[in-house]
């Protein structure tokens, strides 16, 4: 059997340069001058896939069983680290036990510790490396924060709310990762996390690891050979949830079999959580049940085995408890009442048939599907799953073999609720498009765009972002380059849901405005 210590000694021989991200960007091949090597990604991820299928142990380990800026205007919320802190008080005891155990119980193998995180900064590109080298530990780990899109533990800001911290300094991934982010600074339970860098994470940390002669675990390794997001802010989870469940069977039991190394890779936009609530089914096609069970799907590490999973059901259902618990946050800004009474009449007569209704004596929500053709929104996640695997995540022990129902062959996607819509931009399934404004202006949405870390535009109700018609050219690091959203790439188109393109100006401006009151 090959060693760990062997593997990293093959991998060190290979990433010679200071920075596996200075040294090339991930999709054109980049030379940086400042690299002191480089290689071609595309052979030397050849290279790597080589030596991984001569030693399948590994696999087997790895898979369980194995430019124009919009005009905006600051919302009146707290700073980072100074949240309402009645946002984080669980409405029941059971919401209560759920939170804690998010925050504080690691259900994977550690992903880093202390020592590796406060190293990071020495792997990362000029000027960034040498700022950061001069600044204070706080401002070392602020800095971090941002570059990873991590929100600091309002009760010690040189943790993050994404990874449970032991008493031993390590740093494990939570479910909080991301589905926990933060908006205009303020961390808000439940908003989708927008701004998580995981694969420009997982690279630093691989690349310190290496340095400091530390294993790595299963995201440096995975990451060798499923891209975990192209873009900051979005994930490859489906496919992440796919590979795992091909080495499991029904009942969980590891399965040996040869890793898929040909899977559709596509990246998602995380939902929030306040919406769960209402819903029967769950992702953006509706097909599987919503459970508790679910919510533990992608902890399929081969260190988890069948057992794992019934010890730990109790502590879903709690988690689950938190999640059903949560509310959408209410718009902090102004809103003008005449103007968003009459969005809310154009609203309901032609967007609450898919969306719902929203009114003080109840909500209602279709859970209807809009058939693919139809929609018109980037089909990639759509043909991603066959029903094959729709059956097998159903049948299998997360969906209570069947019995919790589920669809093996929907037509489309799910219009989601709209309850506390102006918070969980970016918007489409994939994460797409940076604004309301946008979403209500088909022909205006743009080809590339990048956000500002923490900042929001009110007046589009949405990201800050700057606009761009394609992307910019030159030489650029691998980690600024995932912070351009680029929809001309599979899967990140921002086309469809044109039904806006109805509406007025006047009619789409009163839209926009009542939508800031769910």
């Amino acid at each position: 059997m090959v060693s760990i210590a062997r593997m990293q000694a093959h991998f060190a021989g290979s990433i010679r340069c200071r920075s596996h991200a200075n040294a090339l960007d991930s999709r054109r091949g980049v030379r940086n001058p400042r690299s002191c090597s480089i290689l071609r990604r595309k052979k030397w991820a050849a290279c790597v896939r080589a030596f991984l299928r001569q030693r399948f142990w590994l696999l087997f380990v790895l898979f369980g069983g194995l430019s124009t800026t919009l005009t905006s205007v600051s919302l009146a919320v707290p700073a980072a680290g100074q949240e309402d802190a009645s946002d984080w008080t669980p409405s029941s005891p059971a919401a209560a036990e759920g939170l804690a155990l998010l925050r504080s119980r690691a259900y994977l193998p550690a992903d880093l510790d202390a020592d590796v995180f406060a190293a990071l900064p020495e792997v990362w590109e000029e000027p960034l490396r040498s700022q950061a080298a001069k600044a204070t530990p706080a401002e070392r780990a602020r800095m971090a924060m941002e570059r990873y899109g991590l929100t600091p533990d309002p009760d010690d800001p040189s943790q993050s709310l994404q990874y449970v911290v032991g008493a031993d300094g390590s740093w494990t991934m939570s479910c909080l990762a991301c589905h926990q982010g933060q908006v205009a600074g303020r961390a808000i339970p439940g908003v989708p996390n927008s701004t998580f860098a995981l694969e420009t994470l997982t690279e630093d940390v691989r690349l310190v690891k290496l340095r400091q002669g530390k294993p790595l675990g299963h995201m440096d390794i995975g990451s060798l050979l499923l891209p975990l997001g192209t873009t900051a802010g979005t994930t490859n989870a489906v496919v992440f949830g796919m590979a795992l469940m091909h080495h499991r069977d029904k009942d969980l039991n590891i399965l040996s079999k040869p890793p898929r190394l040909n899977m559709p890779h596509h990246d998602m936009d995380a939902p929030a959580w306040w919406h769960v609530q209402k819903k029967k089914r769950l992702y953006a096609d509706g097909f599987a049940p919503s459970n508790h069970r679910i919510l533990m799907q992608f902890l399929l590490v081969k260190e988890n085995g069948p057992e794992r999973f019934r010890e730990w059901e109790d502590d879903f259902r709690a988690i689950e408890s938190w999640i059903m618990s949560l509310q959408p946050p209410a718009w902090p800004g102004e809103i003008d009442a005449p103007l968003a009474e009459q969005g809310r009449v154009v609203f309901e007569a032609h967007c609450s048939e898919c969306h719902g209704t929203y009114a003080a004596s109840g909500d209602t929500y279709p859970e209807r599907i809009i058939p693919i053709d139809e929609i018109g929104t980037d089909r990639r996640r759509y043909d991603a799953l066959t029903a094959s695997h729709r059956r097998d995540l159903i049948e299998s022990w997360f969906g209570s073999y069947g019995s919790d129902g589920g669809l093996t062959e929907p037509e489309g996607y799910v219009p989601p609720p709209l309850d506390g819509i102006w918070a969980t931009a970016p918007y489409f399934h994939n994460g797409s498009v940076p604004t309301l404004w946008h979403v209500l202006h088909p022909d205006e949405r743009p080809a590339v765009w990048k956000r500002t870390p923490t900042g929001y535009d009110q007046a589009a109700v949405g990201l800050e972002v700057t606009s761009f018609d394609a992307m910019p050219t030159g030489p650029m690091p691998t980690a600024e380059r995932r912070r351009y959203f680029d929809t001309s790439k599979p899967g990140k188109s921002a086309a469809g849901h044109d039904y806006p393109s109805r509406l007025s100006a006047e009619e789409k401006q009163a839209v926009l405005e009542y939508l800031k009151t769910l």
